[in-house]
């Protein structure tokens, strides 16, 4: 676990454009009132540097910022309640160069943390290290924190400054930098970290290692292919499969693998060192001072659904906390599931609540919830009778059954490509439940978060083999997690062949697996998708257009250079 209290200096944390960025976002620590330079001099000293390199990841990933950035405006998720919230990212609506949050917050978070690996990256050699293995694997780190950051940053903004160095003060001009020279930044970077990281940091298992380098590798190979064409992507989606593909045959040296079973691998008994991940953002419960904030991870409310004072049913630590709701699944995601052979599903969602507080149903209740009248005086017994069904299949009997019902015809408009109704009440995303948490009522949330895991090496070799031509052998991959995913007597069925495999039903197997872990606007955007796929499976969201590829760089940094005009604005914007 690593603990991020470091010496905070402003000329350091200053923005990289406007000098905007407060020494009190973090907590202080300045032994004897000592400078960076001399605090950065001792190994001792300088690891403060590296973890706060670490630190602001905390910042996006455990908030709902990182879920706004990467998981919504896409063919997957909508505002719940059809409401407003960051609706700059949800609905592309008044996403302006002036407005956008939590678009501005992450533009400066990636630019802060990128400001910290480099003034570590330049500060090294002066750091005292005796050792110089220890020397490479904190140097190791800071490299596969900048290229982490680098990734996030151009995908989001596209080709903007490029910096290797610290920036001290503020910066009043910015020169742009081509799209494929972050790519051979993050590529250069990357590959020392993937030589020089250990397999462990034991004790403070979220630190990146090799593993994690050689994962996010694959996937910046893979990022990069798509900037380019025929002969010349060939090379990039060849290595991205290669080194997926080693990533895969050093399992047992790096102690990762597919859990047995989907749901296991979200259980939370198995959240802390979970064997499938390859680079976690992790919080503590028992010493809450080494997490970035006293909110922690709060993933575990964004996707509920409100159930408490529902028949039969009080909040509770298992349920949830669902008073702070965000984002609902599109019927879209909810049908890429055959929950039929396809243990995904249930590993992913909730469909059945069971009561937890005594009920009987009376005249008043019946008439409230249109059931029939056969049913006054029916009980439902904590603990063992059903409360509450949401369910994406259409219930004919709804008036009869001895529970409140909710199905697909009463979410969306089935009639209508999916829109939906009134957003109020969905089937719940359920993989960020934490039953950990200090109270019913507490809003942190102490898992960690897994930012890449095992599954996703299959998934890069497999996209990487449909782009060089090679669907049979993208089938081979694909086919072992969908064997995972199998329910006992189905594993036949799950298999897909050479002719069921093109982009699109990568991108559907993306969203099975991986629905809802910060990956999917990446996705879309990489692949040329975006747009498509909103319009095809999002109907609710009516003003994406083709330059939403990007998003906009926040008005206030152009504002403050000499040559903004010059830098210039994002298409679009």
């Amino acid at each position: 676990m690593l603990k991020f209290k470091y010496t905070c200096s402003c000329f350091m944390m200053a923005s990289l454009m406007v000098g905007m960025f407060s020494c009190n976002d973090l907590e202080e620590y300045n032994p004897s009132g000592a400078t960076a330079d001399t605090v950065w001099s001792t190994p001792e000293g300088f690891m403060t540097l590296v973890n706060a390199a670490y630190s602001e990841q905390r910042q996006l990933f455990g908030k709902e910022d990182g879920l706004f950035m990467f998981e919504s405006g896409t063919d997957l998720w909508f505002n719940e309640g059809k409401g407003g919230y960051a609706r700059q990212m949800t609905k592309y609506e008044g996403l302006t160069p002036a407005d956008g949050n939590p678009n501005k917050k992450a533009w400066q978070v990636l630019w802060n943390s990128i400001n910290h690996a480099n003034a570590g990256i330049n500060r090294i050699d002066n750091a005292g290290f005796t050792s110089q293995e220890e020397r490479n694997s904190r140097l190791a780190e800071l490299r596969f924190v900048r290229a982490f950051n680098y990734y996030y940053l151009v995908e989001t903004y596209g080709g903007v400054m490029l910096r290797t160095r610290e920036t001290q003060g503020v910066q009043l001009t910015a020169e742009r930098s081509p799209v494929e020279d972050f790519y051979k930044l993050m590529i250069e970077d990357l590959t020392y970290a993937a030589e020089h990281l250990p397999v462990s940091f034991g004790a403070e298992y979220s630190r990146a290692t090799k593993k994690s380098a050689l994962g996010f590798l694959s996937k910046v190979y893979l990022s990069r292919a798509y900037y380019s064409k025929g002969a010349e992507a060939a090379p990039f989606f060849q290595k991205a499969r290669d080194v997926a593909q080693e990533v895969i045959n050093r399992k047992s040296e790096f102690g990762v693998d597919l859990w047995k079973s989907y749901e296991e691998l979200w259980d939370p008994k198995n959240n802390k060192r979970n064997k499938e991940a390859l680079y976690v953002v992790s919080n503590s419960a028992s010493n809450t001072a080494l997490n970035y904030d006293a909110d922690a991870n709060r993933l575990h409310l964004w996707f509920m659904t409100p159930y408490s004072g529902k028949p039969g049913l009080v909040r509770s630590l298992k349920y949830g906390r669902d008073n702070s709701r965000r984002l609902m699944p599109t019927l879209a995601l909810l049908d890429f599931f055959d929950e039929k052979k396809d243990a995904r599903y249930k590993g992913s969602f909730r469909e059945v609540w069971i009561a937890n507080n005594p009920f009987s149903w009376t005249a008043k209740t019946v008439a409230e919830y249109g059931k029939d009248r056969s049913l006054i005086g029916k009980t439902m017994v904590p603990g063992k009778d059903t409360a509450l069904y949401i369910t994406k299949r259409t219930i004919a009997n709804e008036r009869m059954l001895p529970y409140v019902v909710i199905d697909r015809d009463s979410t969306y408009f089935t009639s209508a490509a999916g829109a939906i109704r009134t957003g109020r009440d969905f089937v719940q995303l359920t993989k960020f439940e934490d039953p950990t948490r200090a109270s019913i009522e507490a809003n942190p949330g102490f898992q960690d978060i897994i930012i890449m895991r095992f599954a996703e090496m299959y998934l890069i070799a497999a996209e990487a083999e449909l782009q060089l031509g090679n669907t049979a052998r993208a089938a081979e991959y694909i086919n072992v997690i969908r064997r995972r995913a199998a329910l006992p007597g189905k594993v036949a069925e799950m298999e897909v062949a050479a002719g069921d495999i093109d982009i699109d039903f990568i991108l559907d197997e993306r969203a099975r697996e991986l629905a809802g872990e910060h990956t999917r606007w990446l996705d879309l955007k990489r692949t040329g998708k975006l747009v498509e796929r909103v319009r095809e499976h999002n109907p609710d969201i009516t003003l994406i257009r083709p330059h939403h590829v990007l998003r906009p760089i926040p008005q206030v940094e152009l504002d403050a250079l000499t040559n903004g005009t010059e830098f210039g604005q994002n298409p679009g914007y």
